[in-house]
């Protein structure tokens, strides 16, 4: 949801971008996401806007209103087809995600089509018990070739930053300094967001 955006996000998309070679990372928020409820979810044009300072000075670094302007609820199978038509059948899909939100793809629309339009990256932070993520290949791919590869996973250290704890600090009135990039700091702030 990039709720907001943040440094652990940053530094997940530049890992991914160098160790699977990617030719660019595209930021997606989520519109109206089907499995959030949450009364600090800030207005996806707040998010947009945020996601947009965040990567302003990467040039493989891309943000997209797909999710945004498509009416209706935010479902990953959407976005995936829409990303296979816009960049064609034989492009390589990843989609970036934490460890915590992969471990949920089961409940997600149409898991077993997600699975054929592309690969995932779950990223988490060292230490994290992988086994749940074995078990979840085992089931989400039955033994198909593409179990292997389906999904990656990826160690970040700066994952320990979450976009939770950033707004429960900014409700009480904490600093977020570092955490997320300056810009998204002073929109934040300038905007009154997560008070």
């Amino acid at each position: 949801t990039f709720n907001p955006i943040h440094n652990g996000h940053m530094v997940t998309a530049q890992e991914a971008l160098d160790q699977f070679s990617l030719d660019r990372v595209v930021f997606i928020p989520t519109g109206d996401p089907p499995h959030k409820v949450e009364d600090l979810l800030a207005h996806a044009e707040d998010r947009y806007l945020m996601t947009v300072i965040a990567i302003s000075s990467n040039d493989s670094f891309f943000v997209s209103r797909a999710e945004i302007d498509r009416s209706g609820k935010s479902y990953t199978i959407d976005t995936v087809k829409e990303l296979r038509k816009i960049y064609g059948k034989d492009a390589e899909l990843f989609f970036i995600t934490g460890a915590d939100a992969i471990l949920e793809i089961l409940t997600w629309k149409n898991t077993d089509e997600i699975v054929t339009l592309a690969k995932f990256i779950a990223a988490t932070r060292p230490g994290y018990d992988l086994s749940k993520i074995e078990e979840l290949r085992s089931t989400l791919f039955r033994g198909r070739k593409e179990a292997g590869d389906g999904i990656s996973i990826m160690e970040i250290p700066a994952l320990a930053i979450s976009s939770t704890d950033i707004r429960k600090r900014i409700k009480q009135g904490r600093p977020i300094n570092y955490l997320v990039p300056e810009g998204v700091n002073n929109y934040i702030i300038k905007h009154g967001l997560y008070r």
